[in-house]
């Protein structure tokens, strides 16, 4: 499904070649089932759909004023600039600098289409994507012994891929631009927050954090190694209130402190202890540092924005501080994890 979903973002280059449309580029897989934080019956594969701004076109991205991090309530500008003197190599006339009769004959620019005045609209990115794909998806060979089923949600879109056997795969899609030349992306999911406008982007540091462990499985000379891990931490979660992306940070936080060679399988147990000691220590602290923000350990491989690692990390585990309550359910769950893990060494469920 991933190499036919490579196949399906070049057909739709090629569909939009000659049109003033955000470019897609090549899906990065950023989670869930494909590298076990979830179980394969709790949700699909989840990719992330980078976007080029098209010709004649920038996008700037708008951090706002807020100093907290990863921002959430960034946008995506959408500006026209010139290219008077290069229609020839560009193939298009100049939107800046050329009468509106002469620019009948040319598609609509970015502003015209998916924007909501001057900012990347992600519901009407989201609704374009759909569009988009359910026609590039007519090109492929696959398209005769397989079904394709693309439906847009308001900042997100989800394929289904039901093959000759009639076996069915699903991706979400998310979708966003690159900050600079960083691992950070503003993305199409929304914030935390109870309303999200249809033109914020905010932050993701999904692509960083992925990057993170292929680095790590690189220098372990053992591909995807810590699968191992991540899929006895999704199992042991399963009813209990933390979220993956908290074992994923203890996880991060611990792979750059124990040597690579020691995760192996014959350190399974002595690691998967440390995981679960080290998240105690943090919830009875109340406090769990992001990763990927005032964190000099991270590898240099992963290239994050200047404000990245200049700011203090901000504490995943804020909310124990504000209620004591959900901090002593907190401490709880912690135990209670430690004898789940330890009925699962001995019955093995």
């Amino acid at each position: 499904m991933l190499f036919m979903l490579h196949e399906l973002i070049k057909v739709s280059q090629f569909v939009i070649e000659d049109t003033f449309y955000p470019m897609p580029e090549h899906p990065i897989v950023v989670g869930s089932t494909y590298n076990g934080w979830s179980l394969p019956e709790e949700e699909p594969i989840f990719c992330f759909v980078p976007f080029r701004a098209p010709r004649g076109h920038i996008f700037r991205l708008d951090l706002g004023t807020t100093r907290e991090l990863p921002v959430k309530n960034s946008r995506i500008r959408v500006e026209l600039k010139c290219t008077c003197g290069q229609k020839q190599k560009v193939g298009m006339l100049c939107f800046l600098h050329t009468s509106n009769d002469e620019l009948r004959n040319q598609s609509p620019s970015l502003l015209d289409t998916l924007c909501t005045g001057s900012y990347l609209d992600v519901r009407k990115t989201a609704c374009w994507f759909q569009a988009l794909f359910t026609t590039s998806w007519r090109y492929l060979p696959e398209a005769a012994i397989c079904s394709l089923n693309v439906k847009h949600f308001k900042r997100s879109c989800r394929l289904q891929l039901t093959d000759s056997s009639n076996r069915t795969t699903v991706i979400n899609i998310v979708f966003g631009v690159q900050q600079a030349n960083t691992d950070i992306f503003l993305s199409s999911q929304k914030s935390e927050a109870a309303y999200t406008p249809n033109t914020t982007w905010p932050q993701t540091c999904a692509v960083a954090e992925e990057k993170f462990f292929m680095h790590i499985a690189a220098h372990a000379g053992v591909d995807n190694f810590y699968l191992r891990y991540v899929k006895v931490c999704a199992y042991i979660l399963v009813g209990y209130n933390f979220s993956t992306h908290e074992l994923k940070t203890v996880l991060m936080h611990l792979l750059t402190t124990i040597p690579v060679e020691c995760w192996s399988q014959r350190y399974f147990v002595q690691r998967m202890e440390d995981i679960l000691h080290y998240l105690h220590c943090c919830v009875k602290e109340k406090r769990l540092d992001h990763f990927l923000i005032g964190n000099k350990a991270v590898p240099a491989e992963i290239i994050l924005p200047r404000e990245f690692q200049l700011s203090r990390p901000p504490n995943l585990f804020q909310h124990l501080t504000q209620d004591p309550d959900r901090h002593e359910q907190a401490l709880y769950e912690t135990e209670m994890l430690q004898d789940r893990f330890e009925t699962l060494l001995t019955s093995g469920k």
